[in-house]
């Protein structure tokens, strides 16, 4: 049976359409190793501009993206201030200590975001005796609290604390167009307060695999290309996947307002099914968590259920349920998965 509704873990939407298949395979490609693959360095322009910075770097996925920022910024020994449930913590298996060697402060937001006092308390004081805060990061949307949007006056205030302590910022922007799209602010107007933005072109946007890091800083740019050498994300006749990432944004960022819509329209199902409990007005873009209260369905067994229905979600504890809308996913979809879900929790 097809599936009709795809958690991220999975990704399946990741497939890509016949049209941005079709542009992989007219790609042109060279060694992007050597600075010689034009659908590359035509992606990392375009990319470049979309942000409002200067240059970009292609990397085959968000995670490693975020650990070159980390490793370009902080020296090992630092401290990198991050929220406490960000994907950095907790899906990206303890690289920052493992290869950057630097520590997480976490910082504990309300559904996933920070405020600006609470990062000018986690700021170390420079003394004989703390270890020193290297950088601020912020994930925008946040995966774990929601697909959550950070208001860009808090972004503004967090700067603010950051230049008055000179402490350089990361956005770990993997879904930053659903932002954009939710809120109407640029994506230039977001990663305009960050030294690095790391976004992806796969998840929402469709393509199979890759990210890219933009930046103002040619030094960075540098250190970034030599540490992803040194972590194995250099790729050679790379444009075939550049191919996909180029069209990913010329043709699929307006439509991510129909993800965002089949999510919200999915709330609004789960809301009346009497075993669910869901908060439809804290769906902002494409994600939504549910829990499940059944004398017999955990939440794991839940999934295993809806699975052979044709639908797929993924379970984050015993309880609780994550879901994500893509392209993939049609209003029929939502409705059939919708249906499923009504009929196994009946």
């Amino acid at each position: 049976m097809p599936s009709t509704v795809f958690d991220s873990a999975i990704f399946r939407d990741a497939f890509g359409t016949p049209a941005m298949r079709e542009a992989m395979a007219r790609a042109e490609v060279g060694d992007d190793i050597y600075g010689e693959d034009p659908t590359v360095n035509r992606l990392q322009e375009v990319g470049a501009a979309l942000v409002g910075k200067r240059a970009a770097l292609f990397v085959p996925s968000g995670t490693l993206g975020n650990q070159l920022c980390l490793r370009a910024h902080a020296e090992p020994g630092r401290e990198v201030i991050v929220e406490g449930q960000c994907h950095i913590i907790r899906y990206e298996q303890g690289a920052a200590a493992a290869l950057a060697g630097v520590q997480l402060h976490w910082v504990g937001g309300r559904q996933g975001l920070m405020t600006a006092e609470q990062v000018e308390a986690a700021i170390r004081p420079i003394d004989p005796y703390s270890i020193q805060t290297a950088l601020i990061c912020i994930e925008n949307t946040h995966n774990a609290g929601g697909g959550t949007i950070y208001p860009l006056a808090t972004i503004q205030a967090i700067r603010a604390v950051a230049n008055a302590h000179r402490v350089p910022m990361h956005l770990d922007g993997a879904r930053l167009f659903n932002a954009v799209v939710a809120s109407g602010v640029s994506a230039a107007d977001y990663a305009h307060y960050f030294e690095t933005v790391t976004f992806c072109l796969s998840k929402g946007l469709g393509a199979p695999a890759g990210s890219l890091i933009a930046t103002d800083d040619p030094t960075i740019l540098e250190r970034l290309r030599r540490f992803r050498r040194m972590y194995g994300g250099a790729m050679r006749q790379s444009g075939i996947l550049a191919a996909a990432g180029l069209y990913a944004m010329e043709h699929h960022i307006p439509r991510l307002a129909n993800d965002h819509a089949h999510a919200t329209r999915l709330a609004a199902r789960l809301h009346q099914i009497a075993s669910v409990a869901i908060n439809p007005a804290a769906v902002e873009t494409n994600i939504l968590f549910f829990d499940v209260h059944h004398p017999r369905l955990t939440a794991p067994a839940f999934v295993t259920a809806l699975r052979q229905e044709g639908v797929l979600l993924n379970a984050v504890n015993a309880k609780t349920c994550r879901a994500v809308t893509h392209l993939d996913v049609s209003t029929d979809a939502i409705d059939q998965a919708a249906d499923a879900i009504a009929r196994i929790l009946a």
